[in-house]
C-alpha cells in the first residue's frame, strides 16, 4: 500500500505501517540499525557531489543516516509535515529550532509556562547571543499579540504546558504569527501527534522531545522537528552540521519502536490520567486539580477542538502545600518518584523543585506553577492499582 492509500487509513493504522515500505536492499520489515558513523563512496567525483549538496546520499552519520532518515521521514507522515529532523535530546531540538529561525537582534515571544530547561536557555543562554526572549501567559492570545515587536520571529508555546496542563489557542496564534511574518513552533510532547497535529492548526514547526511518548520506555533521549522543508534544510544543514546534535542510529531505531505501539500506549495513558484525574478532584485532601479532559478545567472546551484526547499527564495542589505534597511523595510505594514523562510506568516529581528549579520563585507564580504542584506522569499500569497508592499515601498526611 502506498503513502497516499495509507493516508486513508486510522491513525494507528499509520503508526504500524508507516509512510514507507520494507528495505529497499534487503526486505528487512523493520528498519535496520545501521551504525555506522562513516559511509564508502564510490569515487572523487561522487563524494565532491555529495558535499555539493547535488547528488543525496550518506557521508557521516552527523549529517545523516539511513537509520535516522526513515525515523525522520515516519514523524513528518505522521505530523503532516514535509520534513523531519531528529537530535539528540529535547534541548538540542529546542536551541536548533531557536537558532535556524532567530539571529543576533532578533526576539522570541513564548509561553511563560515551558520546560525548564527551555526557559533557563530562553532565559540565560540566547540573551548572551543578543536575542531578546519575552515571556507572556499565552493562554490569552492577546498578550502574544501585544508582545510583537518589528524583530519577532519566533514565537514558541507549550499545549498542554508542562507541569500546568494549560492550552494555547494555536489557530490564534497561529494568525498572529503569519500577520508579523514570524513562524510559530509548537511543542506537542505531551499530546503527541496521536491526539494533536499543530500543522493542522497553522502552526509551522513542531518539536517532540522524542524521549517521553515516542520513545515511551525511558530507554532514549532524543529530540524531533517538522516542518516544511526550508525550515528543516536550514536546522539540518546550518545548526545541526555545525552544531552537531546528532541522534546515534540506535537511538532513531527505538524511536521506530516506539511508534508503532504509541496508539496503544497513549489511549492506555488517557484512559487511566482520566480516573486518576477525576479521584483526586473529590478527595477532600487536594486543593485543585489539573487536567484538561475535566468539565472544570477552564479550557476544556479549547481542548475539545485542537485535541482528540487528553493526554497522560495529572497535576495537583494537595492541601498543606509543598511539604506536604514532598511527604506525600514520600509515602508512594508503587509510583516512581523520578522526572521525565511518557514511561509506561508512572512517574511522579515536584516541577517547582525538579523539573522547573530553573524558575525563581516570582516566575513559578507568573507561570501559573505553585511551589506544591505535584506532577504525574501516569503509565500503563492497571488504574485500580494506582488509585490504590494514591488513596494510601494521601491517608499518611
Amino acid at each position: 500500500m502506498n503513502a497516499a492509500e495509507l493516508q486513508t487509513k486510522h491513525f494507528a493504522t499509520l503508526c504500524v505501517h508507516g509512510a514507507g515500505e520494507a528495505d529497499k536492499e534487503t526486505g528487512a520489515l523493520n528498519t535496520p540499525i545501521y551504525q555506522s558513523s562513516t559511509f564508502a563512496m564510490h569515487t572523487a567525483q561522487e563524494g565532491a557531489a555529495l558535499f555539493a549538496g547535488e547528488r543525496e546520499g550518506y557521508v557521516y552519520t552527523r549529517l545523516g543516516n539511513p537509520t535516522t532518515a526513515a525515523l525522520e521521514r515516519e514523524i513528518a507522515f505522521l505530523e503532516k509535515g514535509e520534513k523531519a529532523l531528529a537530535l539528540a535530546s529535547g534541548m538540542a531540538a529546542a536551541s536548533t529550532a531557536a537558532l535556524a529561525v532567530v539571529a543576533s537582534g532578533d526576539s522570541i515571544v513564548a509561553s511563560n509556562c515551558l520546560y525548564g530547561g527551555t526557559h533557563k536557555l530562553f532565559k540565560d543562554l540566547l540573551p548572551r547571543m543578543n536575542i531578546e526572549v519575552i515571556e507572556v501567559d499565552a493562554t490569552d492570545s492577546k498578550n502574544v499579540q501585544k508582545a510583537m515587536q518589528p524583530n519577532t520571529k519566533l514565537i514558541y508555546i507549550e499545549t498542554p504546558a508542562n507541569p500546568s496542563l494549560t492550552l494555547n489557542d494555536i489557530p490564534a496564534i497561529a494568525a498572529i504569527a503569519k500577520k508579523h511574518n514570524a513562524k510559530l513552533l509548537v511543542d506537542n510532547t505531551f499530546a503527541t501527534p496521536y491526539f494533536q497535529r499543530p500543522l493542522e492548526l497553522g502552526a509551522d514547526i513542531v518539536l517532540h522531545s522524542a524521549t517521553k511518548y515516542i520513545s515511551g520506555h525511558g530507554d532514549t533521549i532524543a529530540g524531533i522537528l517538522v516542518g516544511d522543508g526550508e525550515f528543516i534544510d536550514c536546522a539540518r544543514g546550518e545548526i545541526l552540521r555545525d552544531l552537531g546534535g546528532c541522534i546515534s542510529p540506535f537511538n532513531s531505531w527505538l524511536l521506530l519502536r516506539g511508534l508503532k505501539t504509541l496508539p496503544v500506549r497513549i489511549e492506555k495513558h488517557a484512559f487511566n490520567a482520566m480516573r486518576l484525574a477525576k479521584y483526586l478532584s473529590f478527595h477532600p485532601k487536594v486543593d485543585k486539580v489539573y487536567y484538561p479532559g475535566l468539565p472544570t478545567h477552564p479550557q476544556h472546551e479549547l481542548a475539545k477542538t485542537q485535541m482528540s484526547g487528553f493526554g497522560g499527564i495529572v497535576a495537583f495542589e494537595i492541601k498543606g502545600g509543598r511539604k506536604t505534597g514532598e511527604r506525600f511523595i514520600n509515602n508512594l510505594k508503587l509510583m516512581t518518584i523520578a522526572v521525565s514523562l511518557g514511561d509506561v510506568d508512572t512517574l511522579i516529581q515536584m516541577p517547582s523543585t525538579m523539573t522547573h528549579s530553573t524558575y525563581s520563585v516570582e516566575e513559578l507564580a507568573a507561570a501559573g506553577i505553585p511551589e506544591g504542584l505535584v506532577r504525574i506522569s501516569v503509565g500503563i499500569e492497571h488504574y485500580k492499582d494506582l488509585l490504590d497508592d494514591l488513596s494510601q499515601a494521601l491517608a499518611k498526611v
